[in-house]
């Protein structure tokens, strides 16, 4: 599996003012090249009325799919620029589309790219971006005198405890990184003397979000 990366998890608007000409940056999390496209012509639609409304995504763990367009602005003004932030912050899954409406002076070429630059960086500021990392679902099978020992050392790697079942036994799963996997489980069997029983059950995507784990399950 594809190591961490970064990605907007909730997409937001942001919007700069330069000589009189409003720039409006909405930004939002896409999957595909289609749901890139369907997203600019959303925002066609909606600023119908603008000067221009120029794009920039990037698609795919490695970067499959890149595009930008300056719809109109002198080339390489816009959609390149746009798109070297989006590639400048690592983000991947990600599409921006910015709205110019004309505020009757011109601004230059360099004006230009300061410009649309600038507006993305606000819409990506009002944005919430996550890492999403590889880890897995690890089920252990305790008896309660090795339960202290696990929760320790998941606590000290900061590993999440997904859930607890309590029997006759102790059923722990913990959402464990993969770079973590293989000493955590290393440390468990010597912490328990080898009386803990462990099983994978799936490797999985996930992000901390507000000190909480969310999984991503069609990603695994």
């Amino acid at each position: 599996m594809a190591e961490g990366y970064k990605t907007v998890y909730i997409g937001g608007q942001g919007e700069i003012v330069e000589k009189k000409s409003r720039f409006i940056a909405t930004v939002r999390p896409v999957h595909s090249e289609e749901e890139a496209a369907a997203f600019v012509e959303e925002m066609r639609k909606k600023y119908w009325d603008a000067r221009h409304n120029c794009h920039a995504f990037t698609i795919g763990k490695n970067r499959e799919c890149t595009r930008c367009s300056d719809d109109g602005e002198p080339s390489g003004t816009a959609g390149r620029p746009m798109l070297d932030v989006l590639l400048g912050q690592e983000l991947h899954d990600t599409a921006v589309v910015v709205t110019r409406y004309f505020g009757g002076v011109l601004l230059g070429t360099g004006g230009l790219v300061r410009a649309y630059s600038a507006a993305v960086q606000a819409g990506l500021a009002q944005s919430t971006i996550i890492e999403k990392r590889t880890g897995a679902k690890l089920r252990i099978d305790t008896d309660y005198s090795g339960l202290g020992k696990i929760q320790y050392l998941a606590g000290e790697r900061s590993i999440p405890v997904l859930d607890v079942a309590y029997t006759d036994k102790v059923s722990m799963y913990l959402l464990v990184p993969e770079e973590e996997e293989k000493g955590f489980v290393k440390a468990v069997t010597e912490g328990t003397s080898g009386r803990a029983r462990m099983e994978k059950e799936k490797d999985l995507r996930y992000a901390m979000i507000d000190g909480k784990a969310e999984i991503f399950e069609d990603e695994a």
